[in-house]
């Protein structure tokens, strides 16, 4: 673009915003002349880039585990800002129908496998059952209200009243996930939120009896959630026997993105001035930047379960936290012998190579000399370190970890959407298809280097790793651009292992009847 699309008022509001005229450059270019898809090699599978740990390496992370907790270096991050309205998209469906359908249509269609009657069914019979849903008790008395019995709507399938009063009066269409209630116990009903608290006081308790945790909100729901902990902090601090220090914050404006309209020009609001769109799950990485913390667990709010089911969920995260806590200071002993010329080049690169998939590439391997060799493990031992937990798929919709060809050449481990891959390509979507594990967003991040200073994390991104859609907005077509996502491209060039991990940690919420799964039932 030889002229600059932006005009002087363009200019004040990108200020206004923290937005550097050049990144707003950057992005229309992006947004005109999209990235090419990331290039597959080969799917990770157990033995080859997933690691399977034995009983003698999972007792060896827990032991390492146990140092970081006695150092007091654990905390939590926890991305909380999605609304529950895709976790009640097919109801909000029935809402939006102009007329009602009957108990007959509902449960004939239900029975041939419409997606939206199917969980409508089920939602019912939820509704129903004294065992059904941890927010039942609120819905109930919300319709007696109005005169209401809600076992009886739901056994007569009249589901607009139901539908009409949780959605809508009790808000929970647009509440986000966090402040739903997930699980009903015996001391009381605990939503998303305060099931992290729990969980925390399990998986990340230093030894100072402190559990830091930072939870990434709207604006708007931030003093709700403030409040929730302000009554549930204490109660479960003292029940637990931890003290709570939590932080909140929100995307920041800087890291907001532009959009084309189908002249490929800046699209622009009826008023004239620039569409700035929330920068998608990406821009976290200024917020995890931004808490510099140390030996970071990061879990999205919705997976967090009821009881332990099988392998105990709270030690998977330990044994990840460990695992990498093992890997870090094997790390920073490696980077301290090489940068005083310690004569362990060899050592080092085999070690990088078999255990970090780390190597040079091309030419570069060829012709690098010893002192060079030493220079390029030095440069990449001295990154953030990401243990990442992956589970096989069982039909999951996400990233998955996957072997990537970069643009310099180089084959590194990568979580990949499938939104990253060609659609066209044959050859590309059958190594999707290939793929055997699943990433649930169970990430143990070290962030910090040898001697304690954090990274910036900002330094380790591939800026260019964005995704672009199509959306719409007041009728008018739009190109949107998200930022690289925070463990896809966000953390591209990490340090990065894959741990294969059992099932029975992965427990998400992305109906509201996942919530009737065996796994959010108290007992």
């Amino acid at each position: 673009m030889s002229r600059s699309p932006f005009t002087a008022e363009d200019l004040k509001q990108l200020a206004e915003a923290g937005i550097d005229p050049n990144e707003a450059l950057r992005q229309v270019g992006l947004l005109a002349n999209p990235p090419a898809y990331a290039r597959l090699v080969r799917p990770c599978t157990p033995g080859d880039g997933i690691r399977v740990l034995s009983r003698g390496e999972i007792e060896e992370s827990l032991a390492a585990y146990e140092r970081a907790r006695a150092a007091n270096r654990l905390s939590k991050f926890v991305p909380a800002s999605g609304a529950a309205t895709r976790m009640f998209q097919s109801l909000l469906w029935f809402l939006k129908e102009t007329r009602d359908f009957t108990r007959e249509e509902i449960e004939d269609v239900a029975a041939k496998g419409t997606p939206q009657f199917e969980e409508l069914g089920r939602f019912l019979e939820g509704a129903r059952s004294p065992e059904g849903f941890a927010f039942r008790e609120a819905l109930r008395v919300a319709l007696a209200g109005k005169g209401l019995v809600l076992e009886e709507l739901a056994a007569a399938r009249r589901y607009r009243p139901i539908l009409e009063t949780l959605l809508v009066e009790m808000d929970y269409g647009r509440l986000p996930k966090g402040l739903i209630p997930f699980h009903a116990h015996e001391d009381g009903i605990r939503t998303a939120f305060e099931e992290h608290l729990v969980e925390t006081a399990l998986d990340a308790r230093n030894a100072d009896g402190t559990c830091r945790l930072h939870f990434t909100v709207s604006p708007e729901h931030e003093p709700v959630f403030r409040a929730l902990l302000a009554e549930a902090g204490p109660r479960l601090g003292e029940k637990l026997g931890v003290r709570y220090d939590v932080g909140f914050s929100g995307q920041k404006p800087s890291t907001d993105t532009l959009a084309l309209d189908d002249r490929g020009e800046p699209f622009r609001e009826a008023d004239g001035r620039l569409l700035l769109r929330p920068g998608g799950h990406g821009a976290l990485l200024e917020n995890l930047n931004d808490i510099q913390g140390d030996i970071v667990l990061i879990k999205n709010i919705d997976n967090v379960a009821a009881r332990r089911l099988g392998t105990d969920p709270i030690e998977w995260k330990k044994v990840l936290a460990g695992y990498l806590v093992r890997l870090q200071e094997l790390v920073f002993r490696l980077l301290a012998r090489l940068e005083e010329g310690d004569a362990i080049v060899e050592e080092a690169s085999l070690f990088a190579r078999d255990v970090l998939a780390i190597a040079p590439h091309g030419e570069e391997k060829r012709n690098l000399s010893r002192e060079e060799r030493r220079a390029f493990l030095i440069r990449k031992l001295a990154r953030p370190i990401r243990v990442c937990g992956m589970v096989p798929n069982a039909g999951h919709v996400g990233g998955g970890p996957f072997w990537v060809l970069g643009r310099d050449g180089t084959v590194s481990l990568q979580v990949v959407e499938s939104a990253e891959i060609d659609p066209r390509s044959e050859t590309q979507q059958a190594i999707l298809a290939a793929s055997t594990h699943f990433s649930p967003v169970e990430l143990v991040c070290g962030v910090r280097g040898p001697r304690g200073d954090p990274y910036d994390l900002n330094r380790f991104a591939d800026p260019e790793a964005v995704f672009i859609s199509s959306k719409s907005r007041g009728g008018r077509k739009l190109r949107a651009l998200e930022r690289p996502g925070l463990w896809n491209g966000g953390m591209a060039d990490w340090i990065t292992v894959f741990v294969e991990s059992p099932a029975e940690t992965f427990t998400p919420v992305k109906r509201v009847t996942d919530l009737l799964s065996l796994a959010h039932k108290v007992g």
